[in-house]
């Protein structure tokens, strides 16, 4: 009897004994990682709950019909101005158009007979645009009918400053202008750059005979312009500021003066006195613009 409990004992103790050793076994070798452990690391799709906390939520996008009624208010400030630049843009396209068919049919409706071909016609119609000013075209003097006699006779002295020419003309005598006195004056008077000439207005001379003689002068006058060309009279606007785009040197009604002896404000006083035309006062460069246009100071 107490042989079968002694060997109950021994078994019991060995049973004891190999559970601990089981046990010491486990804490001290760490467990080796399962697949199912590296499969919780990958993030699970967004219908999970673990896929929903590590994922971030995508932005929603507002409806179509939400988009459209935000930007319909906008839309409709825009449009009114878009209608009236493309209305502006299709008029001036009308306008520049109709304008280029009218320039044309004024180009084909010239004659052509008696010239010499289109390339001169077209150079004469330039030059005479070019003459052209906001009084008009280029005018062309026609001779005064003779008058009684009453014997005076109207004497100019000139010397032009540009080119050193001096010249003395009786250029009025029995009532009537001289033409081959005017022919001179003419070419006394030319562009000094150009040496181009046109018949000059003679009451322009008749203003210049007046001044002097209110003044109670007999000195010579120093011209400093008479005819410009176009291309002088660009030029000279294009230098200086005084200069008329349009002026009338290009007509040949306008001369700018000295009067040794007399200031350019006598001049200008006794210019304004008589009403025939504009007077242009430059006491800086001590000359007088005159001229045969419109009644006009400055």
């Amino acid at each position: 009897m107490l042989g079968k409990i002694a060997a109950f004992v021994l078994a019991l103790t060995i049973g004891v004994g190999a559970g601990f050793e089981a046990r010491a076994q486990t804490k001290t070798t760490p467990p080796a990682k399962s697949p199912k452990s590296v499969h919780k690391a990958t993030p699970k799709s967004t219908n999970g709950a673990h896929g929903a906390a590590t994922r971030p939520s995508p932005v929603r996008k507002k409806p179509a019909a939400q988009s459209a009624s935000t930007h319909r208010p906008s839309s409709r400030r825009v449009q009114p101005v878009k209608t009236a630049l493309r209305s502006a843009t299709v008029t001036r396209g009308v306008r520049a158009a109709k304008t280029s068919q009218l320039r044309a049919a004024a180009r084909a409706a010239r004659p052509t007979s008696g010239r010499p071909g289109v390339a001169t016609r077209d150079a004469s119609v330039l030059s005479e645009k070019r003459r052209s000013t906001r009084f008009g075209r280029m005018p062309t003097f026609a001779m005064p009918a003779p008058l009684p006699d009453d014997g005076v006779t109207r004497a100019l002295s000139l010397y032009n400053v540009h080119t050193g020419e001096a010249l003395n003309v009786t250029y009025w005598h029995h009532g009537q202008y001289v033409q081959s006195e005017l022919d001179r004056l003419n070419d006394f008077l030319r562009d000094s750059r150009a040496g181009d000439q046109v018949q000059m207005d003679p009451k322009l001379f008749d203003i210049l005979w007046r001044v002097r003689r209110r003044l109670g002068s007999t000195a010579t006058y120093r011209v400093l312009s008479g005819y410009r060309s176009p291309q002088t009279n660009a030029w000279l606007a294009s230098v200086s500021s005084g200069v008329a785009s349009d002026s009338l040197h290009m007509r040949g009604q306008a001369m700018d003066v000295m009067l040794p002896g007399r200031t350019a404000g006598q001049i200008r006083q006794a210019a304004r006195a008589l009403g025939m035309g504009g007077v242009g006062y430059y006491p800086r460069s001590g000359f007088v613009h005159l001229d045969t246009g419109p009644v006009r100071y400055w």
